[in-house]
């Protein structure tokens, strides 16, 4: 299991950095790189939980090839998207909420308290 992870993240990382030679890189100040990397490993984790859950005729190694080795690879935000969404559809949409929250919030706190770190301590 742990090989077809790590084979499909590697492939996923790859699969990111070329993409992102080839994308424009702003568009109206926004990064419309990992904003278009992230939308489309959103959409293919959508594709991919929801023909496993209707279908499932993938193997258990082709499925952590794809969802948590290649979309783990190609973006962390796929995995995010995936956990919501899971919880949406459970009906614990304030849990949800708090989960998208205190992600996004916590998240960016410690990015800018890792900055602060690494000032103090150089």
């Amino acid at each position: 299991m742990y090989f077809w992870i790590g084979l499909g993240g590697a492939l996923g990382a790859i699969a990111r950095v070329c993409l992102m030679h080839i994308l424009p890189a702003f568009v109206l100040a926004l990064p419309l790189k990992m904003l278009i990397i992230n939308v489309v490993g959103c959409f293919l984790i959508g594709v991919l939980s929801e023909s496993i859950a209707c279908c499932g005729h993938l193997s258990l190694h082709v499925r952590h090839f794809l969802v948590q080795g290649f979309l783990g690879g190609f973006t962390t935000f796929s995995a995010f998207a995936l956990e919501f969404g899971v919880l949406y559809q459970k009906g614990l949409y304030l849990v949800a909420l708090l989960y998208a929250t205190l992600s996004v919030v916590v998240g960016l706190t410690f990015f800018f308290l890792g900055l602060k770190a690494v000032k103090l301590f150089s």
